[in-house]
């Protein structure tokens, strides 16, 4: 337990910029004070107190804003980064070097025992204010976007956005990409398709209502031509 708590303050270290020194950490990281709380319930939840692990777990959502129920599994290098409002539900598993930023929830959708929380595996990043709901996987290395709603498994290595999230695009995260895609985007990502969608629908709009304006003028061929490359360069209707 003592070796995971020390990877724990090595991942805030690493993937905090903000972080200056270990005593800073050890001090003022309600995500990591929340971890060894965790840490500490989840043994005793192993070994069948349940009350006191539940106990331990309500004091630790007390003092830190962080819910982690005691039945959770945990990987190592778990890194929360501010934290308040996060809720981590019974049945979630969550493996290595997995990042969680405020307002995170890992629910169910059914009140049934056995598993209903979502399974995320090595290298996740989850944004601010994500909601992941249901006993799936979020596949290694994945990326889900502030405030995405996840309602079904995401493949490895995936960045998802939207309410229900859905993929942005083709191009696979690298896994040893050192930057959060906290917020859905990283620098020179692929745009979101249904925004892509939009936009190519806009410009079909624009460059007809062009033609039709156009004709209306009594414009030539060469003219309504010219009008519509006028249109492309500057992204308007004339």
């Amino acid at each position: 337990m003592f070796k995971s708590f020390k990877d724990d303050v090595q991942a805030a270290m690493s993937r905090d910029p903000a972080a200056r020194s270990t005593l800073e950490i050890l001090l003022c990281y309600p995500g990591l004070h929340a971890i060894l709380f965790h840490r500490v319930a989840h043994a005793l939840w192993l070994r069948k107190w349940h009350l006191l692990a539940r106990f331990l777990s309500q004091v630790s959502r007390f003092l830190t804003g962080i819910e982690i129920h005691p039945g959770a599994v945990v990987g190592r290098r778990f890194f929360i980064d501010h934290g308040m409002g996060i809720v981590i539900g019974e049945t979630a598993e969550i493996g290595d070097d997995v990042t969680l930023y405020q307002g995170v929830t890992l629910g169910g959708v059914s009140s049934s025992r056995g598993k209903r929380h979502p399974t995320l595996h090595d290298g996740v990043v989850v944004g601010a204010g994500a909601a992941v709901l249901g006993p799936f996987t979020v596949g290694r290395c994945a990326r889900i976007g502030s405030n995405a709603v996840v309602l079904k498994e995401v493949p490895p290595c995936t960045t998802v956005v939207g309410v229900p999230a859905h993929a942005t695009g083709p191009r696979a995260v690298d896994a040893g990409d050192p930057l959060f895609a906290a917020y859905g985007t990283t620098p020179g990502e692929t745009a979101d398709p249904i925004l892509r969608a939009l936009d190519r629908l806009a410009a079909r709009v624009d460059e007809l209502e062009a033609k039709e304006a156009g004709r209306a003028r009594g414009d030539t061929a060469e003219d309504a031509e010219a009008n519509v490359r006028t249109l492309q360069r500057v992204g308007g209707c004339p």
